[in-house]
């Protein structure tokens, strides 16, 4: 037999070394492209159009408090009604008012007067005045002031010394001193002298220079020197705010000088304005 030759083996193709300054070239050439592909995709993201302010988070809305508030807490998905409630505006919150009195508070009024008495057979008590712009109450001004010299009373009597309790109207104003600017109907006259003596015989000169009368038992819209008294006189009347003379009143609500032109000068008819009075027990029922 003829010998066989075996097929010599093909050759390995030879590998060309990549020159360091190639690599380099590659590795920069890959970078630019990854760059460039990361560009694209935050731009299709976020809208495009090249401007840099479109991939910026919007700034969550901010509130501002109002007097007597804390800030809401609210996001964008608390929707606007929630946040109005959360906000401790309400008038029985800021006022100490519990649920019984709040709800004789009529819903028109947008000032009330609250007249809190320390004790309810105490002299002693703060006033102080709240005014409502849409659904939000600020306190605007407050005193510190007497009222009965017996305290309170929810029957109240001719000569009891004691200040009636309820929520009730403010619709006339005079005294003797001129109008210091009040939207009330003011009745100016000399006749508004203080007859009689204090519980306790501190001077009542100047007590009427300036009154609010407190519609319990009086006919609305006439002079607070009116003695027209529906319920009868034994039911007493002529309970007024006027200038406190530093001591005890026979049923009224006294409030500093001062205090009384600055209640006349905010107190406007277009508001309804009523007044809260009680001992502080009564008025957080």
């Amino acid at each position: 037999m003829p010998p066989r030759h075996r097929a010599a083996p093909a050759a390995r193709p030879t590998r060309r070394r990549v020159s360091a300054r190639v690599r380099r070239r590659r590795s920069l050439l890959a970078f630019v492209l990854l760059v460039t592909l990361v560009t694209l995709t935050v731009r299709s993201v976020h809208g495009g159009g090249g401007d840099p302010a479109a991939a910026r988070p919007a700034p969550l809305p901010t509130t501002t408090p109002t007097a007597g508030t804390t800030p809401s807490s609210a996001t964008p998905s608390t929707p606007p009604s929630q946040v109005a409630q959360a906000a401790p505006s309400r008038l029985d919150r800021l006022a100490g008012l519990g649920p019984r009195t709040s709800a004789k508070v009529p819903a028109s009024a947008g000032q009330v007067v609250v007249v809190q008495g320390d004790d309810a057979d105490g002299g002693t008590s703060r006033i102080a005045l709240y005014q409502r712009s849409g659904s939000t109450w600020t306190r605007t001004a407050g005193w510190s002031g007497h009222n009965g010299a017996k305290g309170w009373t929810t029957a109240h009597r001719e000569g009891d010394l004691r200040t009636p309790v309820g929520v009730f109207t403010l619709s006339d104003a005079g005294g003797r001193m001129a109008d210091p600017g009040t939207k009330l109907p003011y009745h100016r006259s000399t006749k508004f002298e203080p007859s009689g003596s204090a519980v306790f015989g501190d001077s009542l000169a100047g007590s009427f220079d300036y009154v609010v009368a407190v519609d319990f038992n009086r006919q609305r819209g006439v002079s607070p020197l009116d003695t027209t008294r529906p319920q009868g006189w034994d039911r007493g009347g002529g309970i007024w705010l006027h200038v406190d003379h530093d001591g005890p009143t026979h049923g009224c609500v006294s409030v500093p000088e001062a205090g009384m032109r600055t209640l006349l000068r905010a107190l406007d008819p277009a508001q309804h304005p009523v007044v809260v009075m009680g001992d502080a027990t009564r008025l957080r029922a």
